[in-house]
């Protein structure tokens, strides 16, 4: 016998964080005796009855109800917030619209986060970030106002396909460090590079998304023993806890993502993050992957050294990076002349390996 939709829809409550489990287990107690959910919410969580209408109406919030703004359907989906194409009726244009979940907004410092990343997308201006024109609260969502990306993240490429070409994934580097050295010209570091937060668009450009870990670079440093980013691709400093915000942090994460790019898996891998939280400190890169492919020499170099465990050893500019990728690349193409025009992630590539 199915649920009937009252218990159905007190179960999407909790999977949408609503409700947390101990609070919706004496409501289904009540509901298998016959009680009204909506009477229910009302009486025992003290919910008014726009407030149950609107979950109602939005599927718990899953299709937000924003005014001024049509919900043109769902681009995207992450640990705090929810990515969906609108139409702006007074303006018409289309948008996307980063809608912070509600479980997340009762969060003081995840909403601060939010708001703090939103403005700071606002101030900043570079092709390789995503244009921000606002950030705003109608009844208890919170949106901001994005530029619409058409296409996927790098994570999303290598999760449905073959490793990136050497010559791919170098230009997409060389890219992303562009980016990275106009956040250091304006005193931050971006603290979470990995390519889940690099997209490639259909037009073949790279975009940097997600500032939510974002420091200036003479911030305090993080309590002891903490880590801020993700646990992969955190360098050997930020494993430890307790590093300022520094820029050679960014380019160990942006190795670790070139890594990834071109063998198909990450350096240092468990199912423990604990463990790999050690592997980053204690193990040292062994890269036979890179050694056993028909990958440059110079590929090795780049991810070596920027994936060294001494950050003195690491590039210490992103000049430095730049001028290093970008001589590789002009390298390659005095050599092929069908490689893909500057500033495009695409280049020939073997047939055995991802091309763009």
């Amino acid at each position: 016998m199915s649920p009937s939709p009252d218990v159905q829809f007190l179960a999407l409550l909790v999977h949408r964080g609503h409700l947390d489990r101990a609070q919706a287990e004496p409501l289904l107690a009540d509901l298998k005796q016959g009680a009204s959910l909506d009477a229910l919410l009302a009486d025992h969580l003290g919910w008014d009855t726009d407030k149950i209408a609107r979950l109602r109406r939005t599927n718990a919030g899953e299709v937000p109800e924003i005014p001024g703004y049509e919900i043109r359907g769902r681009l995207g989906s992450g640990g705090t917030a929810d990515v969906f194409r609108a139409l702006e009726k007074k303006t018409g244009r289309v948008l996307a619209l980063k809608v912070l979940k509600e479980s997340c907004a009762r969060n003081k410092a995840t909403l601060a986060a939010f708001v703090r990343e939103a403005r700071l997308l606002e101030r900043l201006d570079h092709p390789g970030l995503v244009k921000c024109f606002g950030v705003a609260r109608h009844a208890e969502t919170y949106f901001s106002k994005l530029e619409p990306i058409e296409g996927s993240t790098l994570l999303e490429l290598l999760d449905h396909g073959e490793p990136f070409a050497e010559e791919a994934a170098l230009r997409i580097v060389l890219a992303a460090a562009e980016v990275l050295a106009y956040l250091a010209s304006q005193d931050l570091v971006h603290r979470d590079v990995k390519p889940g937060n690099l997209m490639l668009t259909h037009e073949g450009r790279v975009k940097l998304i997600d500032l939510g870990f974002a420091a200036t670079q003479d911030a305090e440093k993080a309590a002891e023993g903490s880590a801020v980013g993700t646990v992969a691709y955190l360098s050997p400093e930020q494993a430890r806890g307790g590093a300022a915000a520094d820029l050679r942090s960014d380019v160990y994460s942006l190795g670790v993502t070139l890594f990834h790019l071109v063998v198909g898996k990450l350096p240092f891998e468990s199912s423990s993050d604990d463990e790999i939280l050690r592997m980053q400190v204690m193990q040292s890169l062994s890269s036979p992957e890179l050694k056993g492919r028909d990958f440059s020499p110079h590929l090795q170099y780049f991810v070596e050294k920027m994936m060294s465990k001494d950050a003195e050893l690491r590039y210490q500019s992103w000049d430095e990076l730049t001028g290093d990728v970008r001589a590789q690349i002009e390298g390659r193409e005095a050599l092929d002349f069908d490689a893909a025009e500057p500033g495009e992630a695409r280049p020939r590539a073997p047939r055995r390996r991802r091309k763009f």
